[in-house]
């Protein structure tokens, strides 16, 4: 199954989802909604509720509440992104303005928070105990690893496991949440809720991965934002975490003085992306994910063969293949 045919799938439900977005955006205060709609219809794919809404599919749930769900899960994901962007000064996001730049770090900060306020109480309208529990062990887990990422800001210093945990917290542990809820709606039992989690795990640790390769090798229409970006950000991402283990003294310098400096010139860049070639680390990196993505695939082995689970199937093999 190609992607194409897996978004075809789930439009009726991402339409349903989307209309949601609308309802539920619609404030007396006129920049929260203003704010909200931006960044809600800026482009995203959609990925963390596509994994929600085709788990909840595959465990056979007939009700109606993985629509409001997996717009709770986006608005979870859309309120980080508009706080990201104030901790990264970011000017863009999906290749537009980002919320800050068009309307200040304050109103981004505030309407995040609105949306996390949004969607817990959609969460409680709509969930149950347990659904609450694992969007808040989730959420707090996200928080920590924001300010572990901060911590190791501009830290050339960063390890592999460093790294990898605060992708596991920032990144997958939300995707995660997105399978075992569709689990839990469904009634589908311990084991196919961890199944579906471990997939959703895998599907995130491999998509930031594959985010930290492109990053390097993508052109700047195809990322919407510059070629190098985190690393002008002062984020040590896993291709140069491999090459600096490898690297002579002399080249663990060169990669110091860009991670650490304030303005990075594009000679420096050249530089520092010369060392990560050298020593693979887009390859290595890239290997990674591919392994995170088996693994999550092989989770789906004990459902039944079904479109479903060829679509989430199809979902995992898009990751390490993008190009965007």
């Amino acid at each position: 199954m190609q992607i194409q045919e897996v978004f075809d799938l789930i439009k009726d439900d991402i339409s349903a989802m989307e209309e949601g977005f609308r309802v539920n955006l619609n404030s007396n205060v006129y920049l929260v909604s203003k704010v909200g709609e931006y960044i809600l219809k800026s482009g995203g794919k959609r990925f963390r509720p596509m994994v929600l809404l085709l788990s909840s599919r595959l465990c056979g749930y007939g009700g109606s509440n993985h629509i409001p769900l997996a717009g709770v899960v986006e608005f979870i994901h859309t309120a980080t992104l508009l706080h990201d962007d104030v901790v990264d000064n970011a000017n863009l996001r999906r290749g537009a303005a980002s919320a800050n730049t068009v309307w200040g770090e304050g109103a981004s900060i505030l309407v995040g928070d609105y949306l996390f306020s949004k969607a817990f109480f959609l969460t409680v309208k709509h969930g149950d105990m347990r659904v609450l529990q694992v969007l808040s062990d989730t959420t707090t887990r996200m928080a920590e690893g924001e300010v572990f990422q901060l911590i190791k800001h501009s830290d050339a210093e960063t390890t592999e496991q460093e790294y990898l945990d605060v992708v596991t917290n920032k990144t997958a542990v939300l995707i995660s949440s997105a399978g075992r809820i569709a689990g839990i709606l469904a009634g589908a039992g311990s084991v196919k809720e961890n199944a579906l989690a471990n997939y959703g795990m895998g599907l995130g640790m491999a998509f930031q991965l594959m985010d930290d390769c492109l990053d390097y090798v993508s052109t700047d229409e195809d990322l919407g934002k510059s070629v190098g970006n985190d690393l002008r950000e002062g984020k040590v991402t896993m291709p140069l975490i491999r090459a600096s283990s490898l690297a002579t003294e002399a080249e663990r310098a060169v990669i110091r003085a860009a991670v650490e400096g304030d303005d990075l010139a594009p000679e420096e860049l050249a530089r520092v992306i010369a060392i990560i070639n050298r020593y693979k680390g887009i390859e290595y990196t890239m290997e990674r994910a591919r392994a995170y993505i088996e693994a999550a695939k092989k989770e789906l082995d004990i459902f039944e063969p079904t479109v479903e689970r060829a679509a989430l199937l199809a979902v995992a093999d898009f990751v390490v293949e993008r190009t965007y």
